[in-house]
């Protein structure tokens, strides 16, 4: 703990440089990558054409980075400094999102999303020190923004071999809900969702590297396909269009598993949702506003 401690204390200036920072990706929306989100997702992909008016929370499944081979580390994430800043620990999770909406992709229409370094701030966690890396993602279509993501990944210290990755303490979810619906998290359903997402880290697909490097028992679920698969099933329940939420991951989940989406109704432009795993946990949690 003390080392982590240590190498993010003398990496922080040049950290701090990264501040700010944007890269920017061009997207054209295209209806081939449309259609195959549908399919991935078990919606019939034939009723998007061009111009059809895609979910508004759609958009985090398009403008992925395009890392050269060269460019990719041993866990299959592009190496720091390419993309995003060069913190020195070894593991990266998605955490959580905070999002506002003001419209839609269309399929077909040209797109751009603006990733700016907004955070990077260092913690003391139950598992030790960690860095929390926020970025704000503004998408904008022809001109206009039609969301506003800020996204938060989680680093930690690298474990040593035959170490386990300790996992949070179980918490059983509320018992309140007023609609509930079950997916699925087969191999075939992650796979698909990683290649569409452009996303080739290992604890995904190779259940020998994430047992052997990473501490865990089986190859971890992606947790964005997680939050996407909780928002397809709350949008339907909400009382009005989806403006806005807010989703954070709580408990990995494993590739193979169920996770079971519940919620309470939807009241004065607010409805709650989480996520439970297939021993009745809680792992996900969201909020989202209409």
């Amino acid at each position: 703990m003390g080392q982590a401690a240590d190498l993010i204390e003398a990496a922080m200036p040049e950290l701090q440089q990264w501040i700010g920072r944007r890269h920017i990706v061009e997207d054209d929306i295209s209806l081939t990558t449309v259609q195959r989100i549908a399919a991935m997702l078990d919606l019939d992909p034939d009723q998007f054409v061009r111009g059809t008016e895609l979910p508004p929370h759609w958009f985090s499944m398009f403008f992925c980075n395009n890392a050269k081979q060269s460019d990719i580390g041993p866990d299959g994430h592009p190496n720091t400094g390419v993309f995003l800043p060069p913190i020195p620990l070894a593991r990266r999770m998605g955490a959580g999102r905070r999002v506002k909406i003001m419209g839609a992709l269309r399929a077909g229409t040209q797109a751009r999303r603006i990733a700016e370094v907004v955070g990077i701030t260092p913690k003391l966690a139950r598992t030790g020190a960690i860095v929390v890396l926020t970025l704000r993602h503004t998408i904008e279509v022809q001109g206009k923004t039609i969301a506003v993501e800020d996204f938060d990944a989680v680093y930690r210290e690298g474990l040593q071999p035959g170490e386990k990755n300790p996992l949070p303490k179980p918490v059983r979810p509320p018992s309140d809900a007023a609609w509930s619906k079950t997916f699925q998290l087969s191999n075939a359903v992650v796979f698909r969702y990683s290649a569409i997402t452009w996303n080739a880290h290992r604890i995904h697909y190779d259940s020998d590297y994430a047992r052997r490097d990473e501490g865990y028992p089986e190859a971890v679920q992606n947790g964005g396909l997680t939050l996407q698969l909780m928002l397809d099933a709350a949008v339907p329940h909400l009382a009005g269009p989806l403006i806005g939420f807010e989703a954070r991951l709580t408990r990995p989940l494993w590739v193979g598993d169920t996770v079971t989406v519940q919620g309470t109704p939807s009241r004065d432009g607010r409805m709650a949702c989480w996520g439970i795993d297939k021993d009745g946990f809680h792992c996900a949690a969201a909020e989202l506003m209409c």
